[in-house]
């Protein structure tokens, strides 16, 4: 199972394109709302309803922990303490952890990006003074965290997501299906 995190301020595109293209590929896929309330509104006056809410989850069964984009919905995910100790505990059992755009700062301030290859959003860059900084649209670091750039990159994200969890052939039947 996938959980995507949704927090008031999130990047519309990367949130919901990476969901959409899961899906297509028949990955099981969360989006959990971290704001008490189902409707979570985006950066850009978009209201999506999440289909759970972080206190209804265990998260058990999570394979994947993906963390969209945006301000101020970064700074309100990583506000959410009970989120920053889930991620903590599922990258410690061995769980991807998958950040784009502006989330990636989460996961450095976390300590796990120290001295990995990762990328953000350019002119976030000097929150992974401790990685090794890519301009790559999407990188894998060695420790099951893949990060990428921001909302143009969401579908290389995404398949990038699917090829982990789904092998190649799923995210490249995704990408022919999307015309990409």
């Amino acid at each position: 199972m996938v959980y995507l995190f949704l927090a008031e301020g999130f990047e519309e595109v990367e949130a919901l394109t990476v969901v959409d293209l899961l899906r297509r590929a028949k990955c099981e896929v969360t989006s959990v709302s971290v704001t008490g309330s189902k409707a979570v509104c985006g950066g850009h006056g978009i209201t999506v309803m999440a289909d759970a809410l972080f206190e209804e989850l265990s998260f058990h069964n999570a394979e994947m922990l993906v963390l969209p984009g945006g301000l101020p919905g970064v700074t309100n995910l990583q506000a959410h303490e009970g989120l920053m100790s889930l991620l903590m505990e599922k990258h410690a059992s061995g769980v991807t952890l998958a950040a784009i755009c502006a989330a990636p700062m989460i996961l450095s301030r976390l300590g796990l990006l120290k001295g990995e290859k990762a990328t953000i959003y350019p002119t976030m860059q000097e929150e992974l003074s401790e990685s090794v900084y890519s301009e790559n649209m999407v990188v894998k670091s060695r420790n099951n965290i893949i990060t990428s750039r921001g909302p143009a990159t969401a579908m290389y994200f995404a398949l990038a997501l699917i090829e982990e969890l789904k092998g190649e052939a799923a995210a490249e039947n995704v990408k022919n299906g999307v015309l990409l």
